[in-house]
């Protein structure tokens, strides 16, 4: 049940609001500020009706306090007519509302039921704030590799200065999360964080989606539009793959940069606006300033920290804690693991998604896999083409398998593979690898191969195709 704090010298004020609230709350009642703040820390109450005029220490001197230490709590002061002045001005130090005594008892229900679905609406937004920040910070971009370290330090580094970042990499690496890390770490973090996919906005409409529009400014303008360098207004703007926007574009965009303000379209007026640009590419902009294709003004503006994250096939030690990770995020924690030559096709793949791609493999293979534990038979064949040598080198250096098991395991594949070249004619197989039938047939028995496609099986840690 919720609890209803009453602070009101007047023992009858405090008996009244027990009785009118008493059905549907738990009602504490406090004669003083110093029993109220006592109550207040021990009984957390979700609402304070709190008297204004009170001896020693009064309630707008007790407001201040819960507005310092506990915001979410909503206080509705208690007045009497001549204190309607002081009341109003109690609502500029954060109290919800007030009320003037007597009281009218509808009025105050609906009063209590108001402020507690504020107090609600407060809590769950104080939640995702949270839930977000926890999600972007530093600790959740996932990686060990010495590239992945270097990036964490320089954004450490950055995050809470002003300066403008421009993130390289291909597509799928990560770069809004390196992004929004920046913005959730730096003094903007209670401020909007605007991304926008450059890419997907079409030619005729990206002036208007990044600096708005006014009414009537072209066939379609009904109404006024608010663009995203407003909406990021004292926070973030992402402009995603800016290496798409038109050379017209990028003079404005430049312009908006200096002059820290901008025009919507159709509009003659100057609007002010403060934002950090973290910009991303996919694409090489140097190459792209030698042939016209960017301004380098633009270029040499929004290139003052460069950040460049490597390819996934460029950093493969950070794979196996990606897996993990993805695993938890999508099957939870505990429920499921992976087999270490499961592990091996995944480390060797290319991944020229990245870690887009990887992420996207896992949760397949979770909602498509019952099983607790997933194996190379679990992963799409795409995967398990990869190289056979190449899974068993990852194997030697993740430390799964020895030297000398990984030279058999190649010896073994070899032969195999010769043997089914040849419809398991031994000495077609012999010629082909270059040695007899005799040195053949005894490597045959050693690794436990059999001599006809029937009876043929998997070698041992081979990942089937």
């Amino acid at each position: 049940m919720r609890k209803i704090l009453v602070v009101d010298d007047e023992l009858s004020v405090r008996d009244s609001l027990r009785m009118i609230f008493k059905k549907d709350y738990q009602v504490i009642a406090a004669g003083s500020a110093r029993e109220a703040w006592e109550k207040i820390v021990s009984e957390e109450p979700d609402l304070i009706f709190l008297d204004i005029i009170m001896p020693q220490k009064d309630g707008m001197e007790l407001l201040k306090e819960v507005r310092e230490s506990q915001p979410l709590i909503p206080v509705v002061m208690l007045t009497a007519t001549k204190t309607l002045k002081t009341a109003v001005e109690a609502m500029k130090l954060g109290a919800y509302d007030y009320i003037a005594k007597p009281f009218d008892v509808e009025e105050l229900k609906i009063i209590a039921a108001k402020a507690l679905e504020s107090r609600d609406l407060k809590a769950e937004n104080r939640r995702l704030q949270t839930e977000v920040e926890e999600r972007y910070r530093f600790d959740n971009i996932i990686g060990k590799s010495k590239e992945m370290r270097d990036i964490f330090g320089t954004i450490r580094q950055i995050a809470e200065k002003n300066s403008t970042v421009l993130i390289h990499g291909e597509s799928g690496t990560g770069k809004e999360l390196v992004a929004r890390a920046i913005h959730f770490n730096s003094p903007r973090r209670n401020k909007p964080f605007v991304a926008v996919n450059c890419a997907a906005i079409p030619e005729t409409l990206i002036e208007s989606e990044l600096f708005g529009h006014e009414k009537g400014a072209f066939t379609d303008a009904q109404n006024r539009r608010i663009g995203h360098f407003e909406l990021a207004h004292q926070g973030t703007l992402f402009l995603d793959e800016i290496s798409e926007l038109s050379p017209p574009t990028q003079a404005k965009i430049l312009r908006s940069l200096q002059e820290r303000e901008f025009v919507r379209v159709g509009g003659g007026k100057n609007i002010q606006v403060d934002v950090r640009l973290i910009s991303a590419t996919n694409k090489n902009l140097e190459e792209m300033m030698s042939r016209g294709g960017f301004r380098s003004d633009l270029y040499y503006r929004i290139n003052v920290v460069p950040l460049t994250i490597p390819p996934l096939r460029q950093r493969k030690e950070d794979i196996p804690l990606l897996v993990q990770h993805f695993l938890e995020k999508h099957a939870g924690p505990g429920q499921r693991r992976i087999t270490p030559e499961a592990m091996d096709v995944l480390v060797a793949y290319e991944w020229a998604g990245n870690v887009r791609e990887l992420e996207n493999i896992i949760e397949r293979v979770v909602v498509l896999s019952c099983a607790d534990q997933i194996t190379p038979n679990d992963l799409p064949a795409s995967l398990k083409s990869t190289s056979r040598v190449e899974q068993i080198k990852q194997g030697v250096l993740n430390g799964r398998l020895s030297f000398d098991d990984a030279e058999r395991d190649f010896e073994k594949d070899i032969i195999l593979e010769a043997l089914k070249k040849t419809n398991f004619v031994q000495t077609k197989a012999a010629d082909l690898l270059g040695i007899s039938r005799r040195i053949l047939k005894y490597k045959m028995d050693k690794y436990g191969i059999a001599a006809s496609p029937e009876e043929a099986a998997p070698p041992r840690n081979a990942s089937p195709s």
